[in-house]
């Protein structure tokens, strides 16, 4: 009859960033220990909370199925001797506990098989108890002692449950044994709570105060936070990382407000967020959805129902206003002078060792941009001008109190120190704006002057650290250069810049004031930029084939290389793109097979069938037709010119034999081909396509 099955260990309570990886490690280890040795089970849960981890197995076998036992011995050449068992096969056999006759062969060993019967569940918990704990103590790098014990776990161990429908399973770990007992909520609750069976774990709990089941705990928080907000009039921000780490907070949340002094609200109200969301965990409350206009009150979590609610408001509020007044007050002295003064600190600010102070890469961003501004088709001196004032007070905030205080704040403090000094809103808006993206998924900077400065910041960093030899490994990537790379190809192209990314690097490593600046590290971080390319263009639903077809060609401007490759997936569904794809093949294999790159010129009076004739003149209109469309860069329009050619290349592989036995003859159609192949890989290498 299938059994449910629970295990509990109690705890002191568990540190918030562990809580989930714990307990997945738990409900994984039983979970799979069942399986592994054949015992059948049902339906599987995790249970949660800063005193617990629990998993609820259901429909859990009582005993394992028969297994049945295997083993190898000697060769059997080894085996016998003089038609007798030597004593390696009858020591073979007593190891078995059986008589030699009743051993087999098999692939030429002696073998040995039997079936037994299974274990029961309850036996073999132990053993898959052990090996749980072991995988579970893998995830926390250190571990605590306690008591005149030497066994270790993340914290103290208080209480082990283990139930196997109505019956006790005494697993014994950390100088405890297993029983039927759990505790609910510290205070609202310590009373021993005995189990009769596993089903009853969840009701019991939750009538003793504890919200066992994570997602059920997670939803309740959301939801008292949402109803508080909308009593306060408001909309609570609230990000899954903190969600989920006030989740992990507690076991019976309890929801409650509090204020914060009107002066406050002259900050910025990211340093607010920051303050209140990051140091104390509370939830910030707009007056708008957008999250643009602070309320000044916030939201939190307690983990008990308090009688004297004021007090615990008063204590909130009491803990969060001097981390306030000292974001008031380093705002405030900031803004005694303007963001430029902050400039002459950058000097002694070290950027990276070998590479030179933050000044010194400031300069290289600015000779950066200007480069780009003179790449640029349609730049204006103004938004050259726009750029490089960005680009000469975009690090001052990093020595700024407010910044050093809160370091992810870089960039946006600059743009309100700016704002605040007198400097034109494009710039202030660069500023802000010249870290993003940040990580894949968010926005590129909005404005085309923060465009400029992200995209040389980002191209300096990753030819700094590429000429100096550090560039990222498989495992690490100290300075972040895998999202620079990335970012700077999405501004490149989501900001539609016509500019050569090669040209760029190459210019951005001859600024450099060390390391390597040759043709080999250009062409290690044009291929590392490729490949974050392969992965932005794949993510996106491209194919690996038609990522490598536009590669083929050649191009460095990402945004060329984007339209390229936008064109040719619209123009792979076409029956023509695989007629197309398999000519080219045909054609590069006999070309290359030929042994020659035949640039001749295509003579029409060598002509012997009329598909030669035909090819040739379709080949002409065709390329007069592509010739004004590559000019334009409308490559949807040039694949569909080429899918003309389907009829006359079918029907010439079909008629002619390439490889004709007059030399002349044989030239000329290769050399016909040699046209056909060129056509075909200009806008993408066909031949690298199915077909």
């Amino acid at each position: 009859m299938p059994l449910d099955l629970l295990i509990e260990i109690g705890t002191e309570d568990l540190p918030a960033r562990y809580l989930s990886p714990l307990a997945g490690a738990l409900t994984r280890g039983i979970e799979g220990g069942l399986q592994r040795r054949g015992v059948a089970l049902g339906a599987v849960r995790s249970f949660a909370t800063p005193r617990r981890l629990a998993v609820l197995i259901t429909g859990v076998a009582e005993t394992q199925p028969e297994q049945k036992q295997e083993k190898l011995g000697p060769a059997v050449a080894a085996a016998f001797k003089d038609g007798q068992p030597t004593p390696a096969a009858l020591g073979f056999a007593r190891s078995c506990g059986v008589e030699f006759s009743a051993v087999g062969q098999k692939d030429g060993k002696l073998h040995f098989a039997r079936s037994v019967p299974g274990e029961p569940t309850a036996q073999l918990l132990p053993a898959i108890f052990e090996e749980t704990l072991k995988q579970m103590d893998e995830l926390v790098p250190k571990r605590m002692r306690w008591g005149s014990g030497e066994e270790t776990f993340v914290r103290p161990v208080a209480w082990l449950l283990c139930l196997l429908g109505g019956e006790i399973v005494p697993l014994r770990r950390f100088g405890l044994e297993a029983a039927r007992v759990t505790y609910g909520h510290r205070f609202h609750a310590p009373e021993a709570i005995a189990l009769s069976s596993p089903a009853d774990y969840e009701d019991a709990l939750r009538q003793a105060k504890v919200w066992a089941d994570v997602a059920t705990r997670r939803d309740e928080i959301e939801h008292q936070i949402k109803t508080k907000a909308a009593l306060l009039g408001g909309h609570a921000r609230i990000t899954p990382d903190l969600l989920d780490e006030v989740t992990a907070l507690v076991e019976w949340p309890v929801v409650i407000a509090g204020e914060m002094e009107a002066r406050f609200m002259r900050l910025p109200p990211e340093v607010i967020v920051a303050t209140v969301e990051t140091n104390q965990r509370y939830f910030t409350l707009f007056s708008d959805e957008q999250h643009t206009r602070l309320l000044p009150c916030f939201i939190t979590i307690s983990n008990i129902e308090s009688r004297d609610v004021a007090q615990v408001i008063s204590g909130n509020e009491r803990v969060v206003r001097p981390r306030l007044s000292d974001a008031l007050f380093f705002w405030d002295q900031d803004l005694k002078q303007p963001l430029a003064a902050y400039a002459d600190k950058l000097a002694q600010s070290t950027f990276q060792k070998d590479l030179g102070s933050i000044a010194d890469k400031v300069e290289r961003v600015r000779k950066l941009i200007a480069q780009i501004v003179a790449a640029l088709p349609k730049a204006t001196t103004e938004l050259a001008a726009l750029a490089d004032r960005a680009a000469a007070l975009a690090k001052c905030d990093l020595v700024t109190k407010v910044v050093y205080e809160f370091p992810e704040l870089q960039g946006l403090m600059g743009g309100y120190y700016a704002t605040h000094g007198g400097e034109p809103d494009g710039v202030a808006l660069a500023i802000r704006e010249h870290y993003l993206p940040t990580q894949q998924g968010t926005p590129i900077p909005s404005s085309p002057a923060g465009q400029l400065v992200s995209l040389a910041d980002k191209l300096d960093s990753l030819a700094g650290i590429f000429a100096i030899g550090q560039k990222p490994t498989a495992s690490k990537d100290p300075y972040a250069l895998r999202r620079a790379a990335a970012g700077a190809l999405r501004i490149l192209i989501e900001g539609e810049l016509d500019v050569d990314l090669r040209a760029l690097l190459q210019s951005a490593l001859e600024l450099q004031p060390a390391g390597k600046r040759d043709a080999s590290v250009a062409d290690d971080l044009w291929s590392f930029c490729l490949e974050r390319l392969r992965s932005y263009c794949l993510d996106r639903g491209a194919t690996a084939e038609a990522f490598e077809a536009v590669r083929a060609t050649g191009v460095s401007v990402p945004l060329d290389f984007e339209r390229r490759l936008q064109a040719l997936l619209r123009f792979l569904p076409s029956p023509e793109a695989a007629s197309l794809a398999a000519a080219d093949k045909r054609a590069r294999n006999i070309l290359r097979q030929a042994g020659i790159e035949t640039t001749a010129a295509v003579r029409t009076d060598r002509f012997e069938v009329a598909a030669e004739q035909a090819l040739y003149a379709e080949l002409q209109r065709v390329a007069a037709q592509v010739a004004p469309l590559r000019a334009a860069c409308d490559y949807t329009g040039t694949l569909a010119a080429l899918a003309a050619l389907k009829p006359p290349v079918d029907a010439f592989f079909e008629a002619v034999m390439v490889m004709a036995d007059d030399p002349d003859v044989r030239a000329n159609r290769l050399a016909l081909l040699a046209q056909l192949d060129a056509l075909c890989r200009d806008v993408a290498d066909l031949s690298l396509l199915p077909g």
